[in-house]
């Protein structure tokens, strides 16, 4: 077969055509990439020096946990697996164990073990913490306090569902509901510490979640 120069020509520009569809496939598909949903890309690998507690917009893991589970979702993961680790706890004023646990003693160690946060000891000190929210603004995390008859208020943690959970006097450590009756007469404030996302953000970088 006699090749002449028209037919190597022709030859060239061929080739020339195919390596440059190839190498237009990538960057084609990486434009597809950069203009789709960010949830809709393969998450790449970690970068070194990536930091949990960064904000959610820049922090690959939370983000893609929060397609399925949404942060007050797994607040609420977390804090019913507290439940379970203290569930039948009995109650007992001063007490910080389970050998007999106080409400806020309760809520200092599950803020502790659940989500790396300090909370004072004392009811009347952690009223203080974070700020005021309206009851039909609560989200999983938040403190509930009463004040019940007696010269002791009381402190739970709300669970979503208008469920929380405390240390009760009579029963120990259990999860009631907020409308119950004698509960939503006694009701008196509830505050945030944190909201949702950082509490999230600190469960997912202690590896509980």
């Amino acid at each position: 077969m006699v090749v002449t120069d028209a037919s190597r020509a022709l030859l060239v520009v061929v080739s020339l055509l195919v390596l440059a569809g190839c190498a237009s496939t990538p960057r084609e598909q990486a434009s597809r990439d950069a203009d789709a949903p960010y949830f809709a890309r393969q998450l790449p690998g970690l970068p070194g020096g990536w930091d949990p507690m960064m904000s959610p917009v820049d922090n690959p893991i939370l983000e893609a946990r929060r397609l399925d589970n949404p942060p007050p979702a797994l607040v609420r993961q977390a804090l019913l697996a507290q439940h379970e680790r203290w569930a039948g706890t009995p109650y007992r004023l001063g007490g910080s164990g389970f050998g007999g646990v106080d409400c806020s003693a309760l809520v200092q160690n599950v803020f502790a073990e659940t989500f790396r946060v300090t909370l004072p000891r004392t009811t009347g000190e952690q009223v203080r913490q974070g700020r005021v929210v309206e009851r039909d603004e609560l989200a999983p995390g938040d403190l509930v306090f009463f004040r019940p008859p007696g010269i002791y208020d009381h402190v739970g943690i709300y669970l979503g569902e208008g469920r929380f959970l405390h240390a009760s006097s009579s029963r120990g450590v259990m999860i009631s509901e907020l409308d119950n009756h004698y509960w939503r007469r006694h009701f008196w404030q509830a505050r945030r510490t944190l909201e949702p996302t950082r509490l999230a953000q600190r469960l997912l970088a202690s590896g509980d979640a």
